[in-house]
């Protein structure tokens, strides 16, 4: 997982409420175990739309979404982070959001910032000429044109973050301890050593 203090850039003016997981990515894409790729089935109902925003020039590759309450409802499928994450999005600014779509977006390595609605709307009448920052350093979402709105976050989400690690790097990251740990008890019980090996045996 990639770090992220900032994420800046032009951001989706989307705007919609109740976002499911399914209008992120189709049920059709959920056969790939990769999460490569998913980002060209990404909002192909909302592209199949005249004027959608996904399809308009000024907003190619942009790094954050605007979106409106409830953002990633229905089912828990984590190809929806894989999906966005795909597509260059980093960060998703919204009321709320699905909690099991906030879990799987951090994740991934993806910024959730929660702000007001009156902060949305202000932000999503910006966002179609202005740039937008995602700011985890000092927790706030700011845009040229001198707004600040505070968001809060999970501090061990936050450092999970900047720091880019995942599950797996956050086991890594105790490498030394858990070796230690093991050698101790290799030491103190070496009776569950040898069932360890002899288990392995029988297993091959």
């Amino acid at each position: 997982m990639e770090p992220v203090s900032a994420v800046s850039g032009r951001a989706y003016p989307l705007g919609r409420k109740n976002v499911d997981t399914d209008l992120i990515i189709p049920a059709e894409y959920l056969k790939t175990i990769t999460r490569k790729g998913l980002g060209v089935g990404a909002f192909e109902a909302l592209r199949a739309e005249p004027g959608n925003v996904f399809d308009d020039p000024a907003y190619a590759g942009a790094p954050i979404i605007v979106a409106g309450d409830n953002f990633g409802c229905g089912s828990s499928r984590e190809h929806a982070a894989w999906a966005l994450l795909d597509m260059g999005v980093r960060a998703v600014i919204a009321p709320s959001f699905s909690d099991i779509f906030s879990g799987n977006a951090f994740k991934n390595g993806i910024v959730t910032a929660v702000l007001p609605q009156a902060a949305v709307d202000r932000l999503l009448e910006v966002a179609k000429d202005h740039p937008i920052t995602v700011d985890l350093e000092t927790m706030t979402v700011t845009t040229p044109l001198q707004d600040r709105f505070a968001f809060e976050l999970d501090p061990f989400r936050r450092d999970c973050l900047m720091r880019g690690l995942d599950e797996i790097g956050l086991t890594l990251a105790r490498d030394a301890a858990i070796t230690r740990f093991e050698t101790g008890m290799a030491a103190a019980r070496p009776w569950l050593e040898g069932a360890s090996a002899a288990g392995a045996q029988i297993a091959g």
